[in-house]
């Protein structure tokens, strides 16, 4: 089954300039932008500017400078936002949820980067 985008979304919105944003990062293909109700001290959401639903949908039909700079400005972001282990950050978590089971929200692909405290366990651990 295609997916179908809904431009009606709320970051289709934002990437209209019709919702604004506290925007991080800008690159060709991707935004980057502070999340109005963090779950963290750091709460970055960075989406492509593509209509794209979820990750499989992005990997299947984005182009290949499409996938590089989104995967690039998710890696800027982090060192951005001081998260990057590599650049002394404490670490960070890389949430994106797809579809109903995955609870996801907005219909637009979007990856959270989560960071500035220890954030435990992303689930509890599976008992059979």
């Amino acid at each position: 089954m295609a997916y179908a985008y809904d431009d009606q979304n709320i970051f289709a919105k934002i990437l209209r300039g019709e919702i604004p944003n506290n925007t991080v990062l800008e690159t060709p293909h991707s935004l980057a932008f502070h999340d109005i109700a963090p779950q963290a001290p750091v709460h970055v959401l960075v989406i492509p500017k593509g209509a794209y639903v979820n990750y499989d949908h992005f990997a299947a039909e984005a182009s290949d400078a499409e996938i590089a700079d989104y995967t690039r400005a998710i890696g800027e972001v982090c060192k951005m936002v001081e998260v990057a282990p590599g650049n002394d950050g404490g670490g960070y978590r890389l949430i994106s949820n797809a579809g109903e089971a995955g609870v996801q929200e907005v219909p637009h692909l979007h990856v959270h980067v989560l960071g500035g405290r220890v954030l435990g366990r992303m689930l509890k651990k599976f008992d059979d």
